[in-house]
């Protein structure tokens, strides 16, 4: 598998060298796009359906109002329990808490949780360089390269044949019976992100209700959200400042416009110069909502162990004042 195969050499610049990985058979092919598929082309169809409604008949308070509650509760679940508590663990979770943030993650329609953490883990062992499952300097710093290669980093590698290794970047979810339960339970808790919101419509305002809660608080959620967090791949490889030192071809940026959408993720630089760290957001201005509700598990006595940003180690990894440059497509240097 390619998580065995030890990275080529690369100059930064070309692209990455082909990688040879077992081949699957046509039926197992054949489900892994089709699952793949209808993750990422179900969300748009209820993108199309919300804006052919909104033409017509507008949107409500009760809908919208779901789809922001549904959007913090499972991005949350992606930001805070997905990637900073279970793959970086930058803070302990109590184990309820724990479960419950694996749970609002799964919900998110981004793969189960013992696979996204194995895929972000190995993104950090190779960032952009061979071996990162999605980077966008994948096929070169050309402009046609890069315009492929930012397709690839959003979304194409969902569908290319390029495993990653659980046993190898995941060992400790393996070992862990409530998340492997809760990663059995990813086509259930799918459905359960559809059907919640339409059980939730329905008992506020019956049939309609329910059909455009399950529209905009189902599937135009979910659109939103994996484009956000696919976005932290891509964008947030090419576009943006580094204000901090990151490893040799990696080209982690600060994005501030997604910020928000994010719920702080998208302070991307400074997440790739110290992983572990809670917060993303460490600079003045700079809103971290994933960082906030941490602190308030930390306060409520559920998360334990948070390893916040130390000034010494920030200063130790912050540019020089004439180094705080733009990202570069061109530059190897991290």
């Amino acid at each position: 598998m390619i998580a065995d195969v030890a990275p080529a050499p690369y100059d930064g610049t070309g692209p990455f060298p082909a990688l040879d990985v077992p081949a699957r058979s046509r039926p197992e092919r054949a489900i892994q796009l089709t699952v793949i598929a209808a993750i990422v082309v179900g969300p748009f169809a209820g993108l199309v359906a919300a804006v052919w409604l909104l033409w017509g008949h507008g949107v409500g308070f009760a809908e919208l109002g779901l789809a922001v509650l549904f959007y913090l509760l499972t991005g949350f679940g992606v930001t805070v329990g997905f990637h900073r508590c279970l793959t970086h663990r930058s803070f302990t979770a109590r184990p309820a808490l724990r479960v419950a943030l694996a749970v609002a993650g799964s919900m998110s329609f981004q793969g189960d949780v013992i696979g996204w953490v194995a895929t972000h883990r190995r993104h950090h062992a190779f960032p952009d360089r061979p071996g990162d499952p999605h980077s966008p300097y994948m096929y070169g710093t050309g402009p046609a390269g890069l315009l492929r290669g930012v397709l690839h980093a959003h979304v194409g590698w969902l569908f290319s044949h390029d495993p990653t290794s659980r046993e190898r970047y995941a060992p400790d979810m393996l070992a862990d019976p409530a998340m492997r339960a809760v990663s059995k339970a990813f086509p259930a808790l799918c459905a359960a992100s559809l059907a919640v919101p339409f059980a939730a419509g329905w008992a506020i305002g019956g049939a309609r209700v329910a059909v455009l809660a399950l529209i905009w608080a189902g599937l135009v959620r979910i659109f939103l959200l994996q484009h956000v967090t696919w976005s932290v791949n891509s964008l947030c490889h090419m576009l943006g400042s580094r204000p901090f030192t990151t490893r040799r071809h990696d080209r982690a940026t600060n994005l501030w416009p997604l910020a928000v959408p994010s719920l702080g993720e998208s302070w991307h630089n400074m997440h790739h110069s110290d992983p572990a760290c809670a917060r993303h957001g460490v600079d003045p201005g700079q809103l971290d909502l994933s960082a906030t509700l941490i602190w308030v598990f930390e306060r409520a006595g559920w998360a334990s162990g948070v390893r916040w940003p130390s000034p010494d180690r920030l200063q130790q990894n912050r540019r020089a004042p004439g180094e705080n440059r733009a990202a570069s497509p061109v530059s190897p240097v991290g």
